[in-house]
């Protein structure tokens, strides 16, 4: 059984005590492909140290996490644009606009959503993103960028029914993790609604984790929490759900 984590920051402050054996523990038990995101350019070293340890089962993205859009974002971007044309990379993320935090640079967000977007369709990669109290934002920009060369992944998919189908609708598959074990994370209740194939697995380790672990660090081993809770929505084995997830992260990545 291979199964896959397609949003995880496995190279986090967090995990710099034990996460050589988190990592390992994880393979052992069939979690054996990691996809990384970026936050900003601080920690592109990390990012690519990470892939030295685990060059067969870490994948890493580049792009500039909302959160980490400040004054300097045109300086971020040039870095990532750099990246982008250096060496090879499965995606751009996380992208997107998040209003939760801070919403002093918010033209600033769009600005460089919008950007990035551009450079993901003109090497033919997928966007991964991260929209926090911002999904009427995100759909504004994913309508005035729709087209062929627009697909990727809805990072940590919290919305309704309705929304999910949107997203669906612009070519995104949907990242289900931790929330979907959360007694009040609503997603449970509308999921076996949406076809499997349009869904990905997630940690977002070191945030998010799921029931039981809610509160505490996540981990990548908490990800059997999030494929049993899929098993159980929609009635079929956490087989199967590995397997079809794991084909939907390929169609994405490409990898």
């Amino acid at each position: 059984m291979m199964i896959t984590d397609t949003h995880t920051h496995l190279y986090s402050e967090a995990f710099d005590e034990d996460r050589n054996e988190l990592i390992q523990s994880a393979i052992e038990q069939g979690i054996g492909r990691f996809f990384i995101p970026a936050i900003d350019s601080a920690y592109t070293d990390s990012m690519l140290q990470l892939e030295r340890d685990f060059p067969d089962h870490v994948y890493l993205m580049m792009g500039l996490h909302p959160t980490h859009v400040k004054e300097n974002y045109t300086e971020e971007l040039a870095h990532v644009e750099a990246m982008l044309s250096k060496r090879k990379f499965c995606a751009v993320g996380e992208i997107g606009i998040d209003l939760y935090w801070d919403k002093t640079y918010f033209n600033e967000q769009r600005l460089a959503f919008k950007k990035q977007i551009a450079l993901a369709k003109s090497m033919g990669l997928p966007i991964v993103i991260h929209c926090r109290e911002s999904f009427e934002e995100i759909f504004e920009v994913l309508e005035e960028e729709k087209d062929e060369s627009l697909f990727g992944i809805f990072h940590c998919f919290t919305g309704t029914y309705e929304q999910a189908l949107k997203a669906i609708g612009y070519n995104m598959k949907l990242g289900i993790g931790g929330v979907v074990t959360f007694k009040n994370g609503k997603i449970d209740k509308f999921l076996d609604r949406i076809h499997l194939e349009h869904l990905v697995l997630e940690t977002d380790a070191p945030y998010l984790a799921p029931a039981p672990y809610r509160g505490k660090r996540n981990v990548p081993s908490y990800l059997m929490e999030v494929l049993n809770k899929l098993s159980d929505i929609y009635q079929i084995p956490v087989e199967e759900v590995a397997r079809i997830t794991t084909e939907n992260s390929k169609k994405v990545f490409g990898i």
